[in-house]
């Protein structure tokens, strides 16, 4: 195992600057996600720690060992791709070995491992079977099992799960995690999916435009988002943003006024709110209840989505869109308006450069 530290990392492909002088410790043993949309950077980020893009400007350690001038095979990591890219004449065994045979481990090794990491993954009855007879989960297992065999470092992982249907999905974020509990290794994971994200990170990188906007545990990102983008990023649905003016802010929390001019309370540290300033008021789904005491405020409803233990009722607030979770048994009608009740502790507040005002 050990520990992966990018200082200043800048990567550019002709004139465009994808990565934007990256600094990132990740611990050894750590199961660390990059997030972010298309276009962010994080696939170059895993292939530059990889080895497969040469950074233009910074370092990359592994293992406190820096590894710039090293070739990938050399960087003591593994990498799985999205792509399952096995031979397809080669059964599975063959398939897990084959990399192992390159560098000339001799045959009791290479079975050990092969054998050893089969039974990890639970695929020890697939050995003599070709790829085109497996599923598609037990394929991403090969490809799984191929890298571990290389008993690496670190596990380097693009997106592995995106080809595969939901239920399985599902199933294999499970494995994933049980993988980690059982390997220990420090492990760095891609995605576009934030849920697996939350799921399986001990922290969330969240990148955007080639920099890192927060890194955080997940429960931290979804309770204390550093910004605008982070906020709308992190979260299904999405957290409710609206535009609202300050009507009075303190260290012991904000007053808003919204285009309607409904005013809420906002527990946030908010001294150096002016009042008039424009700013962003930020709700999630599950803080807002329909009725009830507190501050209100009007929606029309547009769309109801009924799941049997919940009701997602979709509004708008003049020209804000709404999102409120709400009990199973609710039945809000197309048109009807909702007057809605914000949670003050668990609303967020960010100014006008969408920076987050720190919640109380």
């Amino acid at each position: 195992m050990a520990d992966v530290r990018l200082t200043g990392v800048t990567k550019r492909f002709g004139a465009t600057e994808v990565l934007k002088g990256i600094d990132l410790e990740i611990t050894d043993g750590e199961f660390v996600v990059f997030v972010g949309p298309s276009g962010c950077g994080k696939s170059t980020l895993l292939r530059t720690i990889a080895g497969l893009e040469e950074a233009d400007a910074g370092e990359i350690a592994i293992g406190g060992r820096a590894v710039d001038d090293l070739s990938p095979s050399e960087r003591g990591i593994a990498m799985v791709f999205q792509s399952y890219a096995l031979y397809p004449h080669m059964n599975v065994y063959e398939n897990m070995a084959f990399g192992l045979k390159l560098a000339k481990h001799d045959k009791a090794e290479i079975d050990r491992r092969v054998r050893a990491a089969a039974e990890t993954l639970n695929i020890t009855d697939y050995l003599e079977r070709k790829p085109k007879a497996l599923s598609g989960g037990q394929r991403q297992r090969v490809a799984i099992g191929r890298a571990i065999v290389r008993e690496p470092q670190v596990f380097l992982f693009d997106e592995p799960l995106s080809n595969l249907d939901a239920a399985l999905r599902v199933r294999m974020r499970y494995e994933f995690a049980a993988l980690h509990e059982r390997l220990k290794t420090t492990m760095v994971y891609v995605t576009h999916d934030q849920v697996e994200a939350m799921t399986l990170a001990d922290r969330i990188v969240v990148l955007n435009g080639g920099v890192i906007e927060q890194v955080g545990r997940p429960m931290e990102l979804y309770e204390r988002p550093r910004n605008l983008f982070v906020a709308e990023f992190i979260g299904s649905p999405k957290m409710n943003l609206l535009p609202v003016e300050i009507v009075e802010g303190s260290a012991a929390g904000a007053t808003v006024r919204t285009a309607a001019g409904e005013t809420v309370r906002v527990a946030v540290a908010a001294a150096s709110a002016a009042p008039g300033q424009a700013a962003t008021l930020g709700i999630r789904p599950e803080h807002l209840a329909v009725g009830g005491e507190g501050d209100a405020i009007t929606a029309r409803v547009t769309f109801v989505e009924t799941l049997g233990h919940a009701t997602y009722a979709y509004l708008e607030a003049g020209d804000s869109p709404l999102t409120v979770l709400a009990p199973g048994d609710m039945r809000p009608a197309v048109g009807e308006t909702l007057t809605l009740r914000a949670a003050s502790a668990q609303a967020h507040l960010f100014d006008g450069d969408g920076e987050a005002f720190a919640r109380l």
